[in-house]
């Protein structure tokens, strides 16, 4: 057999792949999701974690997970795409099963971190070695479909988190998805072809700057609550995260090969799109965040039932995501793409109606609304962000891809954690203020001292989640309005982004506004 029959694989290879690459994708981000249904759990074990720590254990993983992305798109270029797949899958197991040993919340932290890094290392070295084995017709349909693992995993490492933590601890968690990365790797050695290797730039440097902007961002909005906003603590993380971000604007303009040129950001569908991206997964992840404590504190779910009660999310999310982009072919991008972000905002605004009595079955029509928006919205986004980069820097525009992704997750948990915390304190009754280190354990309190007190908290806390799910939504709405004014002016190049400059040097669209590859440095 020719060494070089994986770069023009029969449709069955490229479809074995594309279930493949989609599985990896699964397992690395639904433990985003997966954790926060073990938020109770972790609350009410040994380790005893405040309300900012079990904040930080959420996004601590998607901190290192997001802002390596694009270094690690750049590693996969750079020293092949199999190779650095596998090291990462290897790096996943890894930090799962020391999380799963951690005798210290600063510990838990550190796994989380390791276990990041592997996903980070994951991400983008699948997709690019699916954009690899794909035939250029078939492109738009498995980056589809990549997409939609990526949307469905958040749900289905709800409904997978809840059958583990039905009958096993926290630390089940990890000793069921560590191996299963594993598992993965081992098909991944036998199945996957040796990817291409290019010229990339690692820069460190920049992507040291940039992990310690975003982290200093997430410091002073998870921080804010407890410590003050006025405090030195957060003012300082606020200022730092800004100085950071300008150095890594600065240091990106001034180097010959930098991790991610701001520049790039001209193209009009790589920048809508990361946009729209971020804006989706920032509302998406603040729904989960919640949306598990809900079901479990205000319902009374049980960990399995809490992951069932959120399967109209997943399911209805992958059939509208594999039709979306021939929707978009019909109708236009800029319709379907504000369509659908329009759905995700309305959902969510639904969804802060609910209450303690709320029936199952508007909840179910707002998981709905959620589903249809990301489905809408995601593919035809993410087919911007991919397809505006040249074809030697699929690494970096899959990273750019992922990294939106994670970094609009984190913020969005951060956000909601804190809208949650802060509103949570001042709503619950006298008696309960000041008494507990989280939710948890203030419901706890507040149970002991009779069915009343519990149910003022109870009340407490859904008006809490309200508060959060509507600021959530405010913001993807304001997002929508950007993303809207992009997509429109896309369809009318030619309008000028600066002296001598023309928009359609940078990128071009069609005339219904689908995004389409720059017209520069492009190998087909």
């Amino acid at each position: 057999m020719s060494t070089h029959a994986p770069t023009r694989p029969r449709q069955g290879s490229a479809t074995s792949m594309t279930a493949l690459m989609s599985a990896c994708v699964v397992v690395v981000v639904a433990m985003v999701a997966a954790i926060n249904l073990a938020l109770p759990a972790l609350a009410a074990s040994d380790l005893h974690p405040a309300s900012t720590d079990l904040l930080w254990i959420v996004d601590s993983y998607i901190l290192v997970f997001g802002c390596l992305l694009i270094p690690a798109g750049s590693i996969a270029d750079r020293l092949g795409r199999k190779g650095v797949l596998l090291a990462g899958l290897g790096t996943f197991t890894a930090g799962c099963l020391a999380s799963a040993a951690a005798p210290s919340v600063l510990v838990l932290l550190g796994a989380r971190a390791v276990t990041g890094l592997g996903a980070a290392l994951v991400m983008p070295a699948t997709l690019s070695l699916l954009m690899q084995v794909t035939p250029p017709e078939r492109k738009p349909h498995a980056i589809a479909t990549w997409s939609a693992a990526t949307g469905a995993a958040g749900a289905l490492g709800n409904l997978g988190g809840g059958l583990i933590l039905q009958w096993l601890p926290w630390q089940g968690l990890f000793l069921i998805i560590g191996p299963l990365a594993a598992a993965l790797a081992v098909l991944v050695a036998r199945i996957a072809p040796h990817g291409e290797r290019r010229p990339a730039s690692l820069d460190p440097v920049g992507a040291g700057l940039l992990t310690g902007s975003v982290f200093l961002l997430l410091l002073a909005i998870i921080e804010g609550p407890e410590q003050g906003w006025t405090s030195r603590l957060v003012i300082g993380s606020m200022f730092g995260a800004g100085l950071l971000l300008a150095s890594f604007v600065g240091h990106a303009r001034r180097s010959d090969h930098p991790m991610l040129d701001p520049r790039t950001f001209r193209i009009r569908s790589l920048r809508t799109g990361s946009i729209g991206v971020a804006a989706v997964f920032f509302g998406l992840f603040a729904l989960f965040f919640v949306n598990a404590q809900y079901l479990q504190y205000a319902k009374g779910y049980s960990p399995l039932a809490t992951g069932v009660a959120i399967l109209p999310l997943p399911l209805a999310m992958v059939v509208i995501s594999r039709r979306s982009i021939g929707l978009a072919q019909r109708v236009g991008t800029r319709v379907v793409v504000t369509g659908g972000l329009l759905l995700l905002a309305g959902g969510l605004a639904a969804l802060s109606f609910a209450t303690a009595a709320t029936p199952y079955l508007p909840y179910s029509v707002a998981l709905l609304l959620v589903a249809a928006g990301m489905g809408l919205s995601v593919p035809s986004l993410s087919t911007g962000i991919v397809t505006s980069l040249p074809a030697d820097q699929a690494g970096v525009g899959s990273g750019i891809n992922s990294a939106v992704r994670e970094i609009g997750a984190a913020l969005g948990i951060a956000v909601i954690g804190t809208v949650l915390a802060s509103s949570f304190e001042r709503a619950v009754p006298t008696e309960l203020q000041g008494t507990g280190h989280s939710v948890f354990q203030t419901l706890r309190t507040a149970d002991e001292l009779g069915p009343s007190v519990h149910a003022q908290a109870i009340d407490a806390f859904t008006h809490s989640m309200s508060l959060g799910l509507r600021v959530i939504s405010v913001v993807v709405l304001v997002a929508t309005v950007a993303v809207a004014r992009g997509l429109n002016t896309a369809r009318r190049p030619g309008r000028t982004t600066g002296p001598g400059q023309s928009e359609d040097t940078t990128a071009q669209s069609d005339a219904d506004g689908q995004p389409m590859v720059p017209r520069q440095g492009i190998s087909r």
